[in-house]
């Protein structure tokens, strides 16, 4: 029962701003660690930040200052917004979870939502 389904990607120009969301079904994801990853054509999937059951948060040093991670448990959806976004941010993000930690081999996955910024 447990699933996770991202939205909000699209299509930006660079300097625009975007926000993702990601809804996870089951009350258990409350206690779970959450991120966003991204995965780019020809590179390594990267986290791009995490929160964790506490609300503890982590940014790759890509994206620190430009983005913020959040979590709302009332409506059990976590949030990635996205400010001054450059062409290299361009990926497919994909929301992550995991009962200890997203950092190594999160258990459950989204299947992704696309992000392009055009320069």
């Amino acid at each position: 029962q447990a699933q996770l389904v991202e939205s909000g990607g699209g299509l930006v120009q660079a300097g625009g701003s975007l926000r993702l969301s990601c809804a996870a079904s089951g009350s258990i994801f409350s206690i779970y660690a959450m991120g966003w990853y991204r995965q780019a054509p020809g590179k390594q999937r990267e986290l791009v930040a995490a929160i964790t059951s506490g609300g503890t948060t982590t940014y790759a040093d890509s994206v620190k200052g430009r983005c913020t991670i959040s979590r709302d448990r009332a409506s059990n959806t976590l949030y990635l917004q996205m400010n001054s976004l450059k062409p290299e941010d361009t990926a497919v993000y994909l929301c992550a979870a995991d009962r200890v930690s997203v950092r190594y081999h999160p258990d459950h996955w989204g299947r992704g939502t696309q992000v392009t910024v055009s320069s």
